[in-house]
């Protein structure tokens, strides 16, 4: 891994995210690596251009306090492009530092990781009035895991929303990327439900670098799929999303689960 310090004038951004007022990303890049990434295009604006995406990572020092009266009353999202959790917070505890000048602020506060770090800072999250907490989880299968990253284990995952959920924070299974015939998302609600608030679905969406890559990691590994992906990343056919996203709605309603649909197109975002 490439790691360098860098000074940042300010932790806190202006969110294009139409969920977040505010963003914070306290590192750039993330060694998860994970192969579907979308944030890897970030390479293009931080001199990384000749790196591969989860080799390198810029750890953000600020000596700026966060101003938490224009926070108050807004969306504050951490983090957009990195996992805030990542292995180097375990030593350089930017993401700990930011959340000890939040815990004062009336803000709103989601975040999103893969990691079982953010048990570590339970002690704050405990002090907030308003924060949930998303891990993303899209298989049960742990060699299928450890294919696309290198973030905590799936049942690392798990127990976290669990403990959170134990200790009174809102828990929120992100169900992201869902991978077309892979992802089984009946059987990761069962065997969550019990600690999880609210469950977020995601499709997968391929383009840019990683597009080629999953395709050949479909092709060589889940070869039976692979004319499937072909018609619905090639010849953009909608019918399989359509058809889970429907599937997807009527499960939940029956069941009176809590979700949010993400999939990116007008007939399923609400």
């Amino acid at each position: 891994m490439n790691v360098k310090i860098i000074e940042t004038k300010n932790y806190v951004t202006k969110s294009n995210l139409p969920a977040s007022d505010y963003v914070i990303n306290p590192y750039v890049g993330c060694p998860h690596g994970c192969k579907y990434c979308y944030a890897s295009f970030m390479k293009r604006f931080t001199n990384h251009t000749e790196e591969e995406w989860g080799n390198f990572i810029d750890v953000k020092q600020c000596n700026k306090r966060i101003d938490i009266n224009k926070l108050k009353g807004k969306r504050v999202f951490l983090s957009s492009v990195t996992d805030c959790y990542n292995e180097f917070e375990s030593e350089y505890k930017i993401t700990r530092k930011i959340l000890e000048e939040l815990v004062k602020c009336d803000c709103f506060l989601s975040i999103s990781t893969k990691s079982k770090l953010i048990i570590r800072d339970i002690d704050f999250l405990k002090k907030m009035s308003n924060v949930e907490v998303s891990l993303s989880i899209n298989t049960l299968d742990e060699s299928f895991k450890n294919d696309m990253d290198k973030a905590s284990s799936i049942q690392d995952r798990l127990e976290t929303l669990k403990e959170l959920h134990e200790n009174g924070i809102r828990t929120i299974l992100f169900m992201s990327p869902m991978f077309p015939y892979i992802t089984d998302f009946k059987k990761i609600i069962e065997k969550s439900q019990s600690f999880v608030d609210e469950y977020w679905f995601e499709n997968l969406n391929l383009r840019g670098s990683y597009k080629k890559d999953i395709l050949t990691y479909i092709k060589n590994k889940y070869s039976k799929c692979y004319s499937d992906y072909l018609n619905i990343y090639l010849n953009n056919d909608l019918t399989y999303w359509e058809n889970l996203g429907n599937e997807i709605n009527d499960y939940c309603e029956k069941n009176n689960i809590r979700y949010k649909n993400y999939f990116y197109h007008s007939k399923l975002v609400q």
